[in-house]
């Protein structure tokens, strides 16, 4: 009980010191900037962050436009690379061609488990 006593008592100059409403103004004033708000130091350190993903995507689409511009060059000055990327990529033919399209996936034989179930109606639904 002397304890707690003693305790209040010390707590109680502590909060009636006058400096003590300078601290709690401090101490309120950090938090608000360093955590809530959009101005926030944790906001901050997000937008960062994504600044720093964009970047990546920046260099990796600038990349691909370099390609692009490269092939587009390449096409432009010879006509014969432009009938090539068509057969390749659209399978397109001469009329007296035909196209065969092997393919090198692996095709999974379907379980009796995992096969279709057939639409027949029951005998039981037929009778309502």
């Amino acid at each position: 009980m002397k304890l707690t006593k003693k305790l209040l008592e010390t707590m109680m100059r502590l909060v009636t010191h006058p400096s003590v409403k300078y601290i709690v103004i401090t101490v309120i004033g950090v938090l608000l900037v360093g955590v809530v708000g959009e101005n926030s130091m944790l906001a901050h350190m997000r937008n960062v962050n994504r600044c720093h993903e964009l970047e990546a995507e920046i260099d990796t689409y600038e990349s691909r436009y370099r390609d692009d511009m490269r092939q587009i060059r390449m096409l432009n000055r010879n006509p014969k690379n432009m009938e090539r990327i068509a057969r390749q990529r659209y399978f397109m033919k001469h009329d007296d061609e035909d196209i065969f399209v092997l393919s090198d996936d692996v095709r999974e034989p379907q379980s009796v488990a995992s096969a279709p179930m057939s639409e027949e109606p029951d005998d039981h639904d037929a009778a309502e």
